[in-house]
């Protein structure tokens, strides 16, 4: 999944939270631990905010949770963002937690990432290789 699509929901609840004073850093305490992500996150991406950044964040803030076309614009300038500076995308995407990954079932397996080999499970499976 794309960086910029991953940190949508921590940067609109935090601007949901804190409004246009998102980048300001002020009262982080004072929300839960998904607003106070999405604060830090915006301040690595824009700063303290050039006047694009806070015009963005202003018409997210303004038009509420429903309004697609403002959280839209807000995510085409984060990816702008991460393609500018592929230090800020990394360091970003650090940020985020990580999926817990659980297998359930009996005989389940439970990947924590990409596989590019074979699972198998069950009695007496049998796997040929060709050489």
């Amino acid at each position: 999944m794309d960086t910029a699509d991953e940190v949508m929901p921590y940067v609109t609840a935090a601007i949901d939270a804190y409004g246009t004073g998102v980048l300001a850093g002020t009262g982080e305490h004072a929300a839960g631990a998904e607003a106070a992500r999405g604060s830090r996150i915006l301040r690595r991406v824009f700063g303290r905010g050039d006047e694009r950044a806070r015009q963005v964040i202003g018409r997210v803030a303004a038009a509420g949770p429903g309004d697609e076309s403002s959280r839209a614009a807000l995510r085409a300038a984060i990816a702008a963002a991460f393609l500018a500076d592929s230090l800020v995308r990394r360091e970003v995407a650090a940020m985020l937690p990580r999926a817990a990954v659980t297998a359930s079932g009996e005989r389940s397996v439970a990947i924590g990432g990409g596989n590019s080999g074979v699972i198998v499970t069950g009695d007496h499976s049998r796997v040929d290789f060709t050489r």
